[in-house]
C-alpha cells in the first residue's frame, strides 16, 4: 500500500513539473561552461566535463542554447557542445536537438534567475543582466526589422525586375504589332494601287470604245444625212418637173 502511495505521488510530482517529465539525456562532447544565459556574455555557474551526461529541459526556438541540469544545478549550455546517441547513432549540434525533440522554451532575467541563483553572488546584479536581456532582445529586434527591410527590398527588387521584364515584353509586343500593321498597311497599299490602276485601265477602255462607239455614230448619221439630200434633190427635180431618168436618156 505504501510502495503504490509513493508511485502515486512521483507520478503527480513529474506531471506536477513538467520541465523534468520531458527531460532527455544528452552528451558533452567536451569541456563546456555551464552558464546563466543563453549567452557566453552570462556568467558561468558550472563546467561541465566532456563525456559527462546533462538533462535537456528545453531549447531556444534557434536550437543554439539548451536549458539543462547538471550535479543538480540549472543553466544554459550551447548545442554545439552537445552530442545523443540514439538506435547506435551519435548526432551533434543541430541534428542532436532534432533527435532529443527538445521543446522550445524562452529566457528572461528575472524568472530564471529567481528560481535557480538566489544564493550566487551575481544575483545582486540582476537588474543590469535584465537590462542586458531588454537590449539584446531590442538588438534582435532591430535586426528582424532589418532583415524584414532587406527582404522586402529583395522583393520589390524582384518585383521591379519582373515589371521591367513585363514592361520589355509589351514593347516586344507593340513593336511587332506595329511591324505587322505596318506591313499589311503597305500590302493593302499595294492592293489597293494595283485596283486603282486596274480601274483606270478598265476606264480608257470604256472611253475608247465610246469614242470608237460615237465615231460610228457620227458616220451613220453622215450617211444618213446624205441619204436624205439626195432624196430632197430628187424630190425637187420632180417638184420642177424635170425627170432625173429622162434626162439620163436624153443625154
Amino acid at each position: 500500500m505504501i510502495r503504490r502511495t509513493l508511485g502515486a505521488v512521483a507520478f503527480l510530482s513529474a506531471l506536477a513539473i513538467p520541465g523534468i517529465a520531458m527531460a532527455a539525456t544528452a552528451i558533452a562532447t567536451t569541456n563546456v561552461n555551464l552558464r546563466a544565459g543563453p549567452s557566453t556574455a552570462y556568467p558561468a555557474v558550472n563546467v561541465v566535463g566532456g563525456g559527462d551526461s546533462v538533462h535537456v529541459f528545453g531549447c531556444l526556438s534557434t536550437r543554439s542554447w539548451c536549458d539543462v541540469g547538471y550535479a543538480g544545478q540549472r543553466g544554459w549550455m550551447s548545442s554545439n557542445y552537445m552530442a545523443f546517441l540514439q538506435g547506435g547513432r551519435r548526432y551533434t549540434g543541430d541534428p542532436a536537438i532534432v533527435a532529443l525533440r527538445a521543446p522550445v522554451v524562452t529566457f528572461t532575467v528575472g524568472d530564471y534567475w529567481d528560481r535557480h541563483y538566489r544564493s550566487r553572488s551575481f544575483y545582486r546584479d540582476r537588474a543590469r543582466w535584465d537590462r542586458r536581456d531588454w537590449r539584446e532582445e531590442r538588438r534582435d529586434w532591430r535586426e528582424d526589422r532589418r532583415d524584414w527591410r532587406e527582404h522586402r527590398q529583395e522583393e520589390r527588387r524582384d518585383w521591379r525586375g519582373d515589371r521591367r521584364d513585363w514592361r520589355e515584353g509589351r514593347r516586344e509586343e507593340r513593336r511587332d504589332w506595329r511591324e505587322g500593321r505596318r506591313e499589311d498597311r503597305k500590302e493593302w497599299r499595294e492592293e489597293r494601287r494595283e485596283e486603282r490602276k486596274d480601274w483606270r485601265e478598265d476606264r480608257k477602255e470604256a472611253r475608247k470604245d465610246r469614242r470608237e462607239d460615237r465615231k460610228e455614230a457620227r458616220k451613220d448619221r453622215h450617211h444618213d444625212r446624205k441619204g436624205e439630200n439626195r432624196r430632197d434633190g430628187r424630190r425637187e427635180e420632180w417638184r420642177d418637173g424635170r425627170d432625173p431618168r429622162r434626162i439620163y436618156l436624153e443625154q
